[in-house]
């Protein structure tokens, strides 16, 4: 329980952006394939399949619900899921009787804020699981908030950011991306995510934040 208590007070510090002092550390991170630079913060990114567990909530704020998307996922990746195998990990973890235990992967991808009934907020957060997993093999959640999902292969235009990027940071890459985007034959398709992937502590110039959107380019 103060394992998880404190993952979740490290986690509510990075996804509000409130770094101290460290470097990025090293998770295993998506691959993808650079098909077109437009600036150097901004690039076109190709990636190939992905398996992610997928947490949807609703709660008071945004920040709540990140939170509590972030307990669910981080339950799920310590062996809150179907099975009790042990999984080879990218780096040291213990197992218990629960299930299977997941790596952690970089980034983490947030979605954009919903309204929803009474008042409340649905925020969707995303861990993609390490590249070994396929959906038949990776464990299966056991929370009713919690999914598994396949992203097919898909375009992305990203822009690159450092700083905190907390929410209005994060509102005004995603505002200068789409400006951006204008400007050059791609175009953006469906709603834009965020991504992070660093600790805590990390200096705010270190890090690496990103807004990310589907993107296709017009035909010449």
């Amino acid at each position: 329980m103060l394992r998880r208590l404190a993952a979740l007070g490290i986690a509510s510090a990075m996804l509000a952006g409130c770094s101290v002092f460290g470097v990025r550390s090293d998770l295993e991170m998506p691959k993808y394939e650079v098909v077109a630079k437009l600036g150097e913060d901004l690039e076109v990114r190709r990636y190939g399949e992905r398996v992610a567990a997928e947490a949807t909530v609703t709660a008071d704020s945004y920040s709540g619900g990140q939170r509590r998307a972030f307990g669910l996922l981080f339950d799920y990746i310590k062996g809150a899921n179907k099975g009790s195998r042990e999984v080879a990990m990218t780096a040291p973890v213990e197992t218990d009787s629960r299930g299977a235990e997941i790596a952690m992967t970089a980034p983490v991808e947030t979605g954009a804020a919903e309204k929803a009934e009474g008042g409340k907020t649905r925020v969707t957060m995303r861990f993609l699981l390490p590249a070994k997993f396929t959906p038949e093999t990776a464990p299966v959640p056991t929370h009713p908030n919690l999914r598994l999902t396949t992203l097919e292969p898909e375009t992305m235009a990203v822009l690159r950011f450092s700083g905190f990027g907390g929410r209005e940071s994060v509102r005004n890459k995603r505002a200068e991306l789409k400006q951006r985007l204008a400007k050059t034959a791609w175009h953006p398709k469906g709603e834009m995510i965020s991504m992070f992937y660093d600790p805590p502590w990390t200096l705010p110039f270190f890090r690496r934040n990103e807004v990310a959107v589907r993107a296709s380019k017009a035909q010449s």
